[in-house]
């Protein structure tokens, strides 16, 4: 008599993660606005939310999570509309506080002596009466691992900034925050990482753009 044959193990659910950096504001690539409230999307990220709210058309997303400011809820709003869902504020995925800096133009702070240890040495900085990158670093990881617990085997679309963005990814790779900023985050990017319990995320998306989200995962 043949015994019967044991049930195949289940594998475990993964969690995705689809990390959007918010669209162009007036001041994108030329100011570092921080956390300064009152910065809109421009047309071009208005333009730049609808097209990420295209992209995930034909992914079921189970919750969207923005950043508390007005430029990442604006981008945040057409994709929750389109998933008929509402948009939560998640402090833990703001800008980092770059203190003093905040407002300064880029063009003056790329004189100053910091900017190298902020382009080299990162992990070593901290922002004037500010945040450090590692813990920008720290509190973007721990909302990302407390999102994936409430939302276990879901999509879960997360919109953010640049820094906290790159820093998510380079800790998701295994990659030193010294090198964070080989990483480039775009207006209207999305970076994609899967969770598994027990495991090392998988980084499956960086920058992009263009291409249809449902392909990372069946509805």
């Amino acid at each position: 008599m043949t015994a019967p044959t044991a049930p195949a193990p289940r594998r475990p659910e993964s969690t995705l993660l689809l990390l959007v950096r918010h669209g162009e504001t007036p001041t994108t690539g030329a100011v570092l606005p921080g956390r300064a409230p009152g910065l809109h999307l421009s047309d071009r990220g208005r333009a730049q939310a609808e097209r990420v709210a295209e992209r995930l058309l034909g992914l079921t997303v189970d919750a969207v999570y923005s950043s508390p400011l007005e430029r990442t809820r604006e981008t945040a709003e057409p994709a929750a509309t389109s998933a008929g869902l509402g948009v939560n504020e998640n402090a833990g995925l703001i800008e980092c506080d770059f203190g003093e800096w905040t407002g300064a133009a880029l063009a003056e702070l790329v004189s100053l002596p910091e900017w190298q240890t902020v382009q080299h040495t990162p992990s070593a900085f901290r922002f004037p009466n500010g945040e450090s990158f590692a813990q920008m670093q720290a509190r973007m990881v721990g909302t990302l691992e407390a999102v994936c617990a409430a939302h276990a085997g879901g999509v879960v679309a997360c919109f953010s900034h640049a820094d906290p963005i790159k820093a998510a990814v380079a800790h998701a790779l295994g990659t030193h925050l010294d090198l964070f900023q080989r990483i480039v985050i775009s207006p209207g990017s999305v970076s994609a990482i899967s969770y598994v319990e027990g495991q090392a995320p998988a980084v499956l998306m960086v920058n992009s753009t263009s291409e249809p989200l449902s392909r990372l995962r069946a509805s």
